[in-house]
Parts: structure tokens; C-alpha cells; sequence
């Protein structure tokens, strides 16, 4: 009897000591540096989000916010690196609709569930994206592109940021919408795919607005159409891709910020709290709806709540597209 109450006090203090250096822990957060990767190309919206976010924290907390691009396989290879870190708070990833929404049905066989490895902490911003075609194509608006297309069948190209990016599905609810044909041509990142529109190299595409927007603004490219149900304030002149031809049409951008699964609370808490005090500042709001996007500052609970609606509306687009990547 003894010798099982001296186990038992063993584990409970175990246990308090562990309490103990987890309360520790998030009181000294952060004591170090914090990686905090993108999954996808430098000059991407995912990687611009984390530079705006990353110097917000850094000012907070005096700590340098490394921000890391981890492109690859539609944000696989970033996103796995995250969800296999250590759950200290000390790597962290700007995640997007691609990343955490559309792969788990695009992929067959995926090294991470969005869900179940993932903690999210905040809904940082939304953009829609915008369709974009050279300025040589002989098109003004959305319902012109889709009778040139139908004239055409596999003629026009459509470029995306990689395989399951939500660019790429983008293309695809527009061309399963749109009842036409039209060939994906997947690039090494959105900076990529906007300059294959910009050559010539490829017909169009519905990117991310950020890295898009100053070339249409200096007129290097032309914008058809914001991929969300309302107007954009950063561009709202220009209509919607529902108002402009096609009926129906929506997709909507996000980017937020996760920790590995089993990230302390407390911590998860904290990088939330300061998250969203940056984000109500005026500075930040004027900042990112310059880029296109809307802010958000969502609790952990909101965020995990959008995921679960957006997985489920990809999948019924992924299913109706017939699109696979292994």
C-alpha cells in the first residue's frame, strides 16, 4: 500500500511539475526567436500577410518573427514541417484556404490533417481573388472571356500558384461554372503564374489580389473581376465575376495563423491577443486594404469554425471538377 502511494504521489507531482512548467513557459513567452512559416512562394499573399503580422509581434515582443517560404506540392511541404515542430509556440504558420481547406480533398494521401494537428489562434484577413488576362486578349469582361473560351474549346490557358492552390481551384469552379474548356497550367508560386499572364505565356488566371494588384494598377494586366459576392474596396470599380458573366461565382482568399497541435492554451491565447490588438490599429487596417484584403481577428474557436465550412465547400468542388492530385 505504501509503495502505491509513493507511485501516486510521484505522478501527481509529475504533473503539478509539468502544470507548473507550462504556466512557466507561457508567462516567458516568447523568449527566443519564432519561425513562422509560409507555405507557399516569397511575394505570395500568404507570405505578405506574415510579413505584416511578423513585424507587429516583433514590436510587441522585441523577438525577431523569422518568416520562412516553404513553397512545394500546394503548401504541403510547409505545412508538414509546422504540424511535426515541437507545440512550444516557436513555429508557426500563415496558413491559407489552399494549404488547410483544399488539399484534404485533393490529395488522396496527405501527410497532415488541417484539423487534427493544427491549434489554430486567429483569422487574420480575407481577399478575394481577381481574374486577370493580358491586356492584348480581345475581352472586357467576364461573359466575354467565357463566349472566347467557348469559341475556342482548349485553346485558353488558366495559371494557378501549383496544384491545389486555391487558385487552381478557383479555375476550376470558373471553368465547371462557365461550361467550358480550359487547360490548367500550374507554376512555381502567384508571383509566377501572374507573370506567365503578364508575357502572354498563359490566357488568364484567379489569383490571390495582392500579388496581382500593382500590375493592374500600372497596367500590365487587365482585371475582368473580383471573385467575391460583394466588390472589393480596393478595387471597387471593378465588378464582380458573379455580376460580370457568370452567375453564382464565388471564392473567397483567407490567411491565419496556426501552432502545432497541443500548443499550451496559454500560449495559443497570447499570440492571439496580440494578433488582434495589431490588427485593430489603424495602421494595420489601412495597410492590409491596400493589398486587397479585409481584416478579421478572429478567436481560435471562429477560426476553426470557417475551416471546417470552407473544407466542406471544396470538397463539393473538387468532386464536381473531377480534379485529383496524387
Amino acid at each position: 500500500m505504501t509503495r502505491k502511494i509513493w507511485t501516486l504521489s510521484a505522478i501527481l507531482c509529475a504533473s503539478c511539475s509539468a502544470a507548473t512548467a507550462i504556466a512557466q513557459s507561457a508567462t516567458q513567452y516568447p523568449a527566443k526567436a519564432i519561425r513562422m512559416i509560409v507555405p507557399s512562394a516569397p511575394g505570395s499573399g500568404p507570405d505578405i500577410m506574415a510579413r505584416t503580422i511578423g513585424q507587429k509581434l516583433n514590436e510587441a515582443w522585441g523577438q525577431p518573427v523569422i518568416v520562412e517560404a516553404r513553397p512545394g506540392a500546394g503548401g504541403i511541404i510547409g505545412s508538414e514541417a509546422v504540424a511535426k515542430s515541437a507545440p512550444d509556440g516557436y513555429a508557426l504558420i500563415m496558413g491559407n484556404a489552399g494549404s488547410h481547406s483544399v488539399n484534404p480533398s485533393l490529395y488522396r494521401k496527405l501527410p497532415y490533417d488541417p484539423l487534427k494537428d493544427f491549434s489554430p489562434i486567429a483569422l487574420v484577413s480575407s481577399a478575394p481573388n481577381i481574374l486577370i488576362v493580358h491586356p492584348s486578349l480581345p475581352v472586357k469582361s467576364t461573359k466575354d472571356l467565357i463566349t472566347l473560351a467557348k469559341a475556342r474549346p482548349g485553346e485558353l490557358t488558366f495559371g494557378s500558384g501549383g496544384n491545389g492552390s486555391t487558385a487552381h481551384l478557383s479555375g476550376e469552379l470558373f471553368r465547371t461554372l462557365a461550361g467550358i474548356r480550359i487547360v490548367h497550367v500550374p507554376f512555381k508560386g502567384a508571383p509566377a503564374a501572374v507573370l506567365g499572364v503578364i508575357t502572354g505565356e498563359i490566357s488568364m488566371a484567379i489569383l490571390n489580389l495582392p500579388p496581382a494588384l500593382p500590375h493592374v494598377r500600372n497596367g500590365r494586366l487587365k482585371a475582368l473581376g473580383v471573385s467575391t459576392p460583394k466588390r472589393s474596396a480596393a478595387v471597387p470599380d471593378l465588378p464582380t465575376i458573379a455580376e460580370s458573366g457568370l452567375p453564382g461565382y464565388s471564392a473567397t482568399a483567407w490567411y491565419g495563423v496556426l501552432a502545432p497541435a497541443g500548443t499550451p492554451r496559454e500560449i495559443i491565447m497570447k499570440i492571439n491577443a496580440e494578433i488582434v490588438k495589431g490588427l485593430r490599429t489603424e495602421e494595420m487596417k489601412k495597410r492590409i486594404a491596400s493589398d486587397g484584403g479585409e481584416v478579421i481577428g478572429s478567436t481560435p474557436e471562429e477560426f476553426t469554425a470557417v475551416m471546417k465550412t470552407d473544407i466542406a465547400k471544396w470538397a463539393k468542388v473538387v468532386q464536381a471538377s473531377g480534379a485529383q492530385v496524387d
